[in-house]
Formats: C-alpha cells, structure tokens, sequence
C-alpha cells in the first residue's frame, strides 16, 4: 500500500457534476499512509457541496478494495479554499479551460 496507489484509486471516484477524479479535481490536499492506517486531507469546491457524504462514501469503499487497509480517516478543510488552480492540467484540457 503506497502513496501512489491511494491516489490512483482516490482519483476513480468521479465529481458526479463533471466526470473529473477527486485528485484531478484538486479535492485532495493529502494523504499520509501510518501503519495500514490512511488520513486523507481533503477540501470541496465549495462548503456547502452536496457531495460531501457521497465522497466519503466512495473513499471507503475504494480504499477498502485495497488488502491489509486498517482504518480510513477523512478529514475535510477549506483552509486554503479550492480554486480551480488546484485542477490537474489533464483535467483542465477535458473541461476546456486550457486554450
């Protein structure tokens, strides 16, 4: 279990809006992998997302498909708030906000 492979599995849970990963969309501010324990940093587009439990959902469900996982803890900031600086720049060709 690494860094790498968490994000890869992170960036399979799709923004249900626009069909970006939650790493491309620059959602996740971190992640620190102690033991088989996994602490995610993470932040929404804005504090009142309607995803918000849909995500955590999702991250559970993904990370746990991952073997010897102990226990997963989400955490959600909004210091510093999102932007769409944050957005890979993959992501920022799919939504055509590179010219």
């Amino acid at each position: 279990m690494t860094k790498e492979n968490i994000l890869k599995k992170l960036n399979d849970i799709l923004d249900p809006d626009i069909g970006i990963g939650l790493v491309d969309l620059g959602l996740i501010y971190n992640v620190t992998v102690k033991n088989q324990d996994i602490d995610i940093l993470m932040t929404l587009t804005t504090p009142y997302c309607p995803f918000a439990q849909a995500f955590e959902r999702g991250i559970e469900k993904k990370l746990s498909e991952i073997s010897n996982v102990g226990k997963i803890f989400i955490k959600f900031t909004f210091d510093p708030p999102w932007n769409k600086d944050r957005i890979s720049e993959e992501a920022k060709m799919k939504l055509g906000l590179l010219s």
